[in-house]
């Protein structure tokens, strides 16, 4: 008997990702419970991370090239004092603030903030599917190989304090394509002079889409008709019109 493939579905489905899953893992529990033969998405979300997936399905598979390229918008957590070689929560402590270190205040924050809007420089993290000799840079970190990256630039359009207790604080972020808030968050750590890494991290936009309009996996999942969440390619943006033919 021939495997069944699904049904041809054309559409987009805006996902909050939950914690602990890779995005395909993600994307593929939500093709199951749609039932869709294709699907793919517009840029992975790290598995710590949460927030909006945009999974597209069947002709709308054409978006996935084009919203690589999109900005993004994230609401991320700083933890202040010390800093990981992933540039993360998941990471190895690899710096960390003197021993008297009682935290940071607001004002320094927001005005350290400031330096960062606008076009700033990157170095990629070692920890990202970023390339050198064929080879993904993480393979390289997780036997304990550091090689050289080139700085790359990344614009900052927006950059907001959200909150800051001293020894965290929250911030808005809207930015261009490749921008890495992992590295954002060490940056910022090291103008403060105090070391920091992202805790928590949250995608709230991609390009046109916002998380306002997404659902969660299980309220996807305990739909009657799950097919009833996609967006369908007349519904789309206008700027995403081409891909409706």
């Amino acid at each position: 008997m021939a495997k069944r493939r699904g049904l041809m579905l054309d559409g987009v489905l805006l996902l909050d990702k939950p914690e602990g899953l890779s995005s395909n893992h993600a994307l593929q529990r939500a093709r199951r419970t749609l039932d869709a033969a294709k699907a793919g998405h517009t840029g992975t979300l790290d598995p710590f991370a949460t927030g909006l997936l945009v999974c597209c399905m069947g002709k709308a598979t054409k978006l996935c090239g084009v919203m690589l390229g999109a900005d993004k918008g994230y609401r991320a957590t700083l933890r202040f004092g010390e800093e990981t070689d992933s540039g993360d929560l998941t990471g190895n402590i690899v710096a960390r603030a003197p021993a008297d270190f009682a935290g940071v205040q607001e004002t320094a924050v927001r005005e350290v903030l400031s330096r960062f809007q606008g076009t700033i420089t990157q170095v990629p993290p070692m920890y990202s599917a970023l390339k050198r000799d064929g080879k993904p840079l993480y393979e390289y970190a997780r036997a304990g190989v550091e090689v050289e990256r080139e700085a790359r630039q990344v614009t900052i359009h927006r950059i907001d304090l959200v909150s800051c207790d001293g020894m965290t604080a929250v911030i808005d972020v809207a930015c261009s394509k490749g921008t890495y808030v992992r590295t954002l968050a060490q940056d910022i750590g090291r103008a403060l002079g105090c070391h920091a890494h992202l805790a928590a991290l949250r995608r709230t936009h991609v390009g046109p889409f916002s998380l306002d309009d997404a659902i969660a996996l299980e309220a996807l999942q305990a739909m009657p008709d799950p097919k009833q969440a996609l967006l369908p390619l007349n519904a789309l943006p206008a700027s995403l019109a081409p891909i409706q033919t």
